[in-house]
């Protein structure tokens, strides 16, 4: 028997919306991962892009649970000696760009290197509740009934 290997050019790329008001972020970005890499489809191959593209809005009203809201540290290096900064989800939340707590957390799921960042430039994430893709027409992803521990209201 032969296994079955994607060619690029055979992939399929579908778009999905999903709206993150209210969700848990660890569940939603390995959910967006698998999506991005194309681990839900039966024709995955590891070397090939074959993940699908994601637009998410409402990502500022993303939720932790338990009291990583306040307690979690993300520390970053600004390459100088002494130059380890640190930050938490509400300053982050709070701040100019709250989407970045998501795209960094789907951004740890992806593997490292060319195909990893290939396939993360297929993520848009938004704050707001509009998105300029219309023109793809995707299709509406509703994580909350996949799993009630997906959503904290």
């Amino acid at each position: 028997m032969k296994c079955y290997q994607a060619k690029p050019a055979e992939v399929e790329k579908k778009w999905v919306v999903i709206d993150a008001q209210g969700l848990v972020v660890g569940r939603l970005a390995t959910l967006i991962a698998m999506r991005l890499r194309g681990k839900h489809k039966p024709t995955y191959t590891p070397h090939v892009d074959c993940g699908d593209y994601v637009i998410v809005i409402n990502a500022e009203k993303v939720v932790f649970t338990g009291a990583k809201y306040e307690d979690k540290v993300y520390y970053r290096h600004t390459g100088y000696a002494g130059g380890i900064k640190e930050t938490n989800p509400r300053r982050i939340l709070e701040g100019r760009f709250p989407e970045r707590v998501l795209e960094k957390a789907v951004e740890r799921m992806v593997p490292r290197g060319p195909l990893g960042r290939k396939q993360m430039t297929h993520l848009r994430i938004f704050k707001g509740a509009t998105h300029d893709h219309e023109a793809q027409q995707p299709e509406v992803l509703d994580v909350r009934a996949l799993n009630r521990k997906n959503a904290r209201d």
